[in-house]
């Protein structure tokens, strides 16, 4: 990863409890060296640095994202188990002008329309932090070809800090779920979805689904929900959430359950867990796992689970984050079951058809 300038740490700084979960630091301690893999195995973590990690499969390639905070990276493989010697592609720098030039987070490639998108989140430097923004590319490969920027994401009748943007699709609908402050004056994140009219256009109203009620999710300040990432399976549809902010140990997984065919602007259609669904595992070197993403196997046998989470205590929102991934499985009433954050450096069998 490249070392961000001076004035961007500046800035960082200045942004204070804004400053959320995709906020960076250079590493202090790294995890210990992990026992080495076979041809059928690998260990945790996956990368030294990842924070915020995104997957998305298209054909026989995995893209990977994370946060670097000063650009846009895709890293490109066949095997995610061998994603530390993937191919790594800038794809996006902030230009000297412009509206999104600091603490780039949160990236997320979707293929929508026949084109790829980048959703991230940056400080435009004018409106009181954070907000969404797209590009756009029409090449078949998102690290070939050229990345047309889209501009800010508006939502109708608001323009307050938003971050980690993704995509929904249901009912022959596409929608925008992303984190977000009520109003200008609060720091409390909450979870928000509005339709979509296109991959960069909100038609509005923008809709409450979640804000941190229960005590695992108000741990450190300010309380948060973020990082919401979609998960369907038979007739579910979950949204797999972070909660707490990252500053603490405690940072976990949340989720909320609806009906496949079921409205998800109408809050009626969501249950909230009212416990998490991924916590720390102190014993593992797995401190606030969390915003994550989800794959199948190259076989498409097998549901995964990546993370990021940091290996020592109070480590906080820095490039101490790792990205961690595991398979994980479904119980009887058709929930996911995420088990217990892995340990670093234990053996585990590579994704089936890798």
């Amino acid at each position: 990863m490249l070392l961000l300038r001076s004035s961007f740490w500046a800035s960082l700084l200045l942004a204070g409890t804004l400053a959320c979960s995709k906020s960076s630091a250079p590493p202090t301690v790294s995890p210990p060296p992990p026992t080495v893999p076979t041809a059928t195995s690998f260990t945790n973590p996956l990368l030294t640095v990842g924070p915020d990690p995104w997957v998305i499969r298209r054909g026989d390639t995995y893209y990977y994202m994370h946060t670097t905070g000063g650009n846009l990276v895709i890293r490109k493989t066949a095997k995610m188990s061998e994603l530390g010697s993937a191919v790594s592609t800038v794809v996006w720098s902030p230009q000297q002008v412009g509206s999104n030039q600091r603490e780039i987070w949160a990236p997320e490639l979707h293929f929508l329309d026949g084109k790829w998108y980048i959703y991230y989140s940056a400080n435009p430097q004018c409106c009181g932090g954070h907000r969404i923004f797209v590009l756009e590319n029409s090449s078949p490969d998102p690290t070939t070809g050229t990345w047309v920027d889209k501009g800010r994401i508006a939502v109708p009748g608001q323009d307050v800090w938003a971050i980690d943007g993704t995509v929904l699709e249901q009912n022959g609908k596409r929608y925008l779920l992303w984190s977000g402050h009520e109003v200008a004056e609060s720091e409390v994140q909450r979870l928000y979805i509005s339709e979509m009219s296109n991959p960069w256009t909100l038609v509005g109203p923008r809709v409450e689904l979640s804000n941190p009620e229960y005590a695992w999710e108000r741990n450190g300040n300010p309380p948060v929900n973020e990082g919401p990432q979609i998960l369907k399976h038979a007739d579910k549809t979950f949204v797999v959430y972070s909660a707490s902010h990252c500053s603490t140990d405690d940072y976990a997984l949340g989720l909320l359950t609806a009906s496949s065919t079921a409205d998800p602007m109408q809050l009626s259609s969501w249950k909230k867990s009212a416990t998490p669904v991924f916590v720390k595992n102190p014993a593992g070197q797995a401190y606030g796992p969390g915003h994550n993403s989800f794959f199948q196997s190259k076989d498409g046998t097998e549901d995964w689970i990546i993370y990021h989470a940091n290996p020592q205590p109070g480590q906080g929102c820095g490039d101490n984050r790792s990205p961690r991934m595991q398979k994980f499985t479904w119980k009887a009433d058709g929930t996911p079951d995420f088990g217990t954050p892995v340990a670093v450096g234990t053996a585990l069998p590579r994704p089936a058809g890798e």
